[in-house]
């Protein structure tokens, strides 16, 4: 392998791909970075077995080759040594070697034959703009479970409902739920995304700004743009029918300034308890609209929000960290809070804007 290209693209592309490399004692070869020189580009590849993902840099090849080279490394090198330049980057005897007009670097490769393939996903498909996709899987995917115990919770569930495509995520003490007005879609019965990949294709086209095309079979999931194709495996299993816990009816409806109601949430933070409890209570005949929290080693607070409220009188606590979390989905001044009873969650939405839903379980310790 043979090649001159820009330092400036190279080490985009490497600092994109390296952030997929496994970390894998029984097969080592993960941890590299894949460099395919053909034709006219350089093409990286990274895996970690669950995600794949091949970025594509165009240039002069003057010999093609294939070399493994420590992901780690060689992110390590050009983030840190080279100016806006060229580099030639040449592979002789499995080795790579790096120079520029200041630098002459020799790296170790790996045998590549052991490296994974990444698949090329064959199945439905479809074009999304990227910004809808990103917003999306944002929407929701901070209400994923964290644990692989139920690995149906542990993804961003994804399915199509007349002219929407819809965004569900839930740790079965919250779910948020966001729907994006599509067109021409195929029908998507449901596609699990696990939550542990969800952090890099956020991250992989969270800037892009073209056209993504999406592509899924009952077991993949690719996602393809400007240069960048991305896999993801897909949870086998059956999301919750969460539909069936979103009450039909309210008892108790508020409404108030996001703003208020943050500042308010984030005083009685510093006086929650271990289990981060927030006590609301909502009396519309008072007119009263308080946020209570206590702490045996800091003290008591108690504050008033303004509201407009309708209903019966409540009270209950609840986590306060799973009503924050919510704010960065919702972009309207004002929010809708509904109640149908102590024990029923608290729905949480945007005034205006039935796109976004927003779930919380109750706490009464």
């Amino acid at each position: 392998m043979k090649l001159e290209c820009k330092i400036e693209e190279i080490k985009n592309r490497i600092s994109q791909v390296e952030k997929i490399t496994g970390k894998n004692l029984t097969l080592p070869v993960l941890n590299s970075i894949l460099l395919i020189a053909s034709g006219k580009s350089l093409k990286l590849r990274a895996t970690n077995l669950s995600l794949g993902i091949e970025v594509e840099i165009p240039t002069k090849v003057e010999k093609e080759g294939i070399v493994a080279i420590s992901g780690a490394i060689l992110n390590g090198i050009f983030s840190n040594v080279f100016q806006n330049e060229n580099v030639l980057l040449e592979s002789m005897d499995g080795n790579l070697f790096i120079q520029t007009k200041k630098s002459k670097i020799k790296l170790k490769g790996q045998p590549h034959d052991d490296f994974p393939t990444i698949p090329r996903v064959v199945g439905v498909s479809f074009d999304i703009d990227s910004k809808k996709l990103i917003d999306g899987i944002k929407s929701v995917c901070y209400s994923s479970s964290v644990s692989d115990i139920k690995p149906e919770i542990s993804s961003v569930f994804i399915y199509t409902d007349e002219d929407s495509l819809v965004f569900v995520s839930t740790d079965s003490f919250r779910l948020a739920e966001k729907k994006i007005k599509v067109k021409g879609f195929p029908e998507i019965s449901g596609i699990l995304i696990p939550f542990k990949n969800i952090a890099e294709i956020l991250r992989v086209f969270g800037e892009s700004p073209s056209l993504i095309t999406v592509c899924f079979n009952k077991n993949q999931i690719s996602f393809s743009a400007e240069n960048i194709y991305l896999t993801s495996r897909i949870i086998d299993g059956i999301f919750p029918d969460y539909r069936q816990i979103i009450p039909k009816n309210s008892t108790t409806n508020a409404v108030l300034l996001k703003q208020d109601l943050l500042n308010s949430l984030k005083l009685s933070n510093i006086f929650s308890d271990k289990f981060n409890q927030v006590n609301l209570k909502i009396s519309p005949k008072e007119k009263v609209f308080e946020l209570s929290s206590a702490h045996n080693d800091i003290g008591e607070n108690k504050t008033y929000v303004d509201a407009a409220m309708t209903g019966e009188s409540i009270e209950l606590g609840f986590n306060y960290k799973y009503f924050l979390d919510c704010f960065q989905s919702i972009t309207t001044d004002s929010i809708s809070i509904r109640l149908s009873g102590s024990l029923s969650p608290l729905v949480i939405s945007p005034v205006s804007d039935t796109s976004f839903i927003y779930l919380i379980m109750p706490m009464n310790r």
